[in-house]
């Protein structure tokens, strides 16, 4: 089967690409809920109508990076791998594309989504609370370099399938052609195309 050419696969690669970034960030929100309901409590003090972190060097706030990183780590493995084995050999480009935009709109899409469960009452706390009041705050991020944790490991992990398993390049099936080894009755051969315009044998005597 011939290859799409010009505009239509150019399309094609665009479709492509749109898909995977689009179905990626339908899972980010998703991510972040599952963020918010393992991340660790994190206890703040209400200082003049601010609340500040009750203990900075606490494993609170470090333990709540650790499990988005976590999350957003092994949700790009799975996307990587996902694509790579929906995806076709000519739309590599297409899907790597897809994952790493794809994997940076879930990632702020999943850190969004967590931080937005029970602020609301967490911000009420706070303007109604009394100076040396603690409250509990809500799934946050200190460390937003992990944002980069989804869009890396899925790439990574499309490149390492694509060099352990390289897929045969587009439009080779294994068939033999002209000058190519094939194989009869068991036996490997060598079919080579006639000369035009002679006798394979030579000129007749």
């Amino acid at each position: 089967m011939r290859r799409p050419t010009g505009r239509l696969f150019a399309t094609r690669l665009w479709v492509t690409g749109a898909a995977t970034a689009a179905i990626m960030a339908v899972i980010g929100p998703l991510a972040g809920l599952l963020w918010a309901k393992i991340a660790p409590p994190v206890t703040f003090v209400i200082v003049q109508g601010e609340a500040l972190l009750a203990d900075p060097e606490g494993q609170g706030p470090i333990g709540t990076d650790a499990r988005f990183a976590l999350i957003t780590l092994v949700a790009g493995i799975l996307c990587g791998v996902a694509a790579y084995l929906a995806g076709g050999r000519g739309n590599d480009v297409a899907l790597l594309l897809g994952l790493a935009a794809g994997g940076c709109a879930a990632a702020v899409l999943a850190w969004k989504t967590g931080h937005m469960i029970g602020l609301g009452g967490f911000q009420d706390a706070v303007r109604n609370a009394r100076d040396g009041t603690e409250v509990t705050g809500v799934a946050d991020l200190r460390a937003t370099g992990v944002l980069m944790f989804w869009p890396v490991s899925a790439v990574a992990a499309y490149g390492l399938l694509e060099v352990a398993v390289r897929r045969l390049p587009p439009g080779d099936r294994g068939d033999g052609g002209a000058g190519e080894a094939d194989e009869v009755g068991g036996d490997e051969f060598d079919l080579e195309s006639a000369p035009t315009g002679g006798d394979v044998d030579g000129p007749e005597r």
